[in-house]
């Protein structure tokens, strides 16, 4: 009895040291799995940071000087300049999209007398898509179709120049004349172009200042001009704020032929075939075109765009 007792003493004492073994593992362990856990989160806080844009120590509109050194103003710049920074899929289409575009619109600006700073706004009004805004208004410019029709452009159902970017950028280089001849100034240019002529004469008029950083305007068209300047910074240097693109990145222009027509054209998928693009192709160079017909009543030439399929191979 005694030598059984004993054995089973000895038993239990090799359990307990068994388990108290096994906590002491499992313990040490779990610490270990703890701390270097979080050695590897701090290492992988250390080797990611999120560091803010630097504003730029001068900056201009169209060659008219921002007053950074008023604090709302480099903040309001800032805002700006911060959500395009890091809204990155969006300001890399942006910047491949203006590759194309810009080379377009440059020239139109240029023999209008209009700075070339005014490219950005289209930018940021469309990002150079076929945008319609919930106003109505459509086009890289957007523009309002009474607008449009006021200044000449055709819209109805099966022509639609809004969607003409060599038109289009015709009809907002008017627009910006006559806004310089009542303001002389480019930045209340491009305020206008957004809050339309008449709200900004009556904010410069009721709050009796003439500059647009010194108006109070609604929250849209406060940002709007922030907005453009932010545009051309990041632009101006893609790579000072992040953005490392190639030239292969960027959208090239694609080079085309111009056909003039002055007459009905009943099937513009077969014209397009006739020429040699898909009706897809066709409608990429020609979004004016509204409908899968032209009507042309009154004989006005139309200049219908068709892309050189072997210069994008």
């Amino acid at each position: 009895m005694q030598d059984s007792s004993l054995r089973k003493i000895a038993l239990l004492s090799v359990v307990l040291v068994f388990t108290m073994a096994m906590v002491f593992l499992f313990t040490f362990s779990t610490e270990s799995q703890d701390k270097s856990a979080s050695l590897m989160e701090r290492e992988s806080v250390a080797n990611y940071t999120i560091n803010p844009p630097k504003i730029p120590a001068k900056a201009d509109f169209a060659g008219e000087s921002v007053p950074l050194d008023r604090f709302y103003v480099r903040e309001d710049f800032d805002r700006e300049l911060l959500v395009n920074t890091y809204w990155h899929s969006s300001t890399i289409q942006l910047i491949k999209r203006a590759n194309r575009w810009f080379p377009v619109v440059e020239p139109i600006l240029k023999e209008n007398g209009i700075p070339e700073d005014f490219k950005y706004l289209a930018l940021i009004e469309s990002g150079f898509t076929h945008v319609v805004s919930p106003r109505g208004a459509a086009g890289y410019w957007q523009i309002m179709e009474k607008t449009a029709k006021e200044r000449g452009l055709e819209v109805n159902d099966y022509v639609d120049e809004r969607y003409n970017v060599e038109l289009a950028t015709q009809t907002a280089c008017d627009y910006f004349k006559d806004s310089y001849a009542l303001y002389e100034n480019w930045t209340l240019v491009a305020a206008s172009y957004n809050a339309g002529q008449r709200r900004i004469t009556e904010s410069i008029e009721k709050q009796k200042v003439n500059s647009y950083y010194d108006l109070y305007l609604n929250d849209e068209t406060s940002r709007y001009v922030y907005r453009i300047l932010a545009a051309k910074t990041i632009l101006s240097n893609p790579a000072k704020y992040g953005f490392q693109l190639e030239e292969s990145d960027l959208y090239q222009p694609i080079p085309y032929k111009v056909i003039e027509v002055n007459q009905t054209i009943p099937d513009l998928i077969e014209f397009a075939h006739s020429h040699g693009v898909t009706y897809r192709m066709f409608k990429m160079f020609n979004p004016w075109l509204r409908e899968s017909y032209l009507q042309d009543a009154s004989g006005k030439v139309y200049k219908i765009k068709i892309p050189d399929m072997k210069a994008m191979k």
